[in-house]
């Protein structure tokens, strides 16, 4: 698929003056996007049929690139501890499964998960700046990401203001974004647009480039919290901005699907818009994450089905 082609071509993004009117007036001059060959596109990819080993490579690298999540408001340190060594080991009876890419929790469960999955491999993820909602001061906010990041947190999920986007406040949001990135320093910042709450793929493609722009690390979809949330269609808008920036300033950045994702066939779908879209270089837990909580039990069923012909019972699959 050919790239967006965007207002003055050869100007780099990062480098617009960092005033208001200037971001809106690049913002607002992205093309509109045609809703109705993006649901088609979407549609016709949902169809394609993979072989044997290519799912089953698929599932594996659904697994690989998957942010385990609880984020309820009962969850507690034996909570977190058993979702830690479910990401560590995700089929107790089959080594052969990769764990997950990171466990991700509230701000004041990160030192658990940081002691549980201690030299693992598996990061740790917490989300702040008043999530799910946002509503908050930025000194808040900063604070939040501050305390998960002395608890030893790698990644921060951050959302934004939507009230102050969808009001058209763009350098607001953007200002917001680049103060808790400087607070993340190395620490990956992964920025939620909220997208249900955005109403149109327009908005969605305007948030993406601003969250870009900022410095997001990676950009995604959703808190979990609001639906619609990781449709086909959005993601695609999400994973072409990406696409159009790296082809612009050289910078390969990510994207994250989060929300009503239940079924391996959905998981699949999703990999296989990367794929066509950006290509493998993406399909690694570095460049792309799927956040899901009741996800995994149905990958590691049909993965066993793929190996050995039959399913196993879920009884088995140790449980959130």
């Amino acid at each position: 698929m050919s790239a967006l082609v965007l207002p003055g071509a050869a100007v780099d993004p990062r480098e617009l003056d960092g005033g208001e009117a200037s971001l809106t007036g690049f913002l607002r001059s992205l093309p509109g996007v045609d809703r109705v060959g993006l649901e088609a596109r979407t549609a016709r990819l949902a169809t394609r049929s993979l072989k044997h080993d290519t799912k089953r490579a698929l599932i594996d690298v659904a697994i690989s690139t998957m942010d385990l999540t609880t984020l309820e408001g009962a969850d507690t340190p034996s909570r977190v501890r058993s979702l830690c060594a479910r990401a560590l080991r995700p089929d107790p009876a089959d080594a052969s499964v990769p764990h997950v890419a990171a466990v991700c929790v509230y701000p004041d469960l990160v030192a658990t998960a940081v002691d549980a999955l201690a030299g693992s491999g598996v990061l740790v993820a917490a989300v702040a700046t008043a999530f799910p909602s946002g509503r908050a001061s930025l000194a808040v906010k900063l604070a939040d990401t501050g305390d998960a990041i002395d608890a030893g947190a790698d990644e921060i999920d951050m959302v934004i203001d939507r009230g102050a986007f969808l009001s058209g406040h763009y350098g607001r949001v953007l200002e917001e974004i680049r103060a808790v990135k400087e607070v993340c320093g190395d620490v990956h910042l992964k920025v939620i647009l909220e997208t249900g709450e955005l109403s149109t793929y327009d908005n969605v493609r305007r948030a993406s480039w601003l969250a870009l722009i900022a410095g997001a690390d990676v950009i995604k979809t959703s808190t979990g919290k609001v639906s619609p949330a990781a449709t086909h269609p959005v993601a695609l808008v999400m994973l072409e901005a990406v696409r159009d920036f790296h082809l612009i300033t050289g910078e390969p950045r990510g994207v994250k699907v989060a929300g009503g994702i239940r079924t391996t066939k959905d998981a699949l779908r999703h990999l296989v818009l990367v794929n066509e879209t950006l290509g493998a270089d993406w399909l690694t837990p570095q460049r792309y994450r799927i956040g899901a909580s009741g996800l995994l039990t149905d990958l590691l069923m049909q993965r066993q089905k793929l190996t050995t012909g039959v399913y196993g019972s879920a009884d088995r699959i140790t449980l959130d």
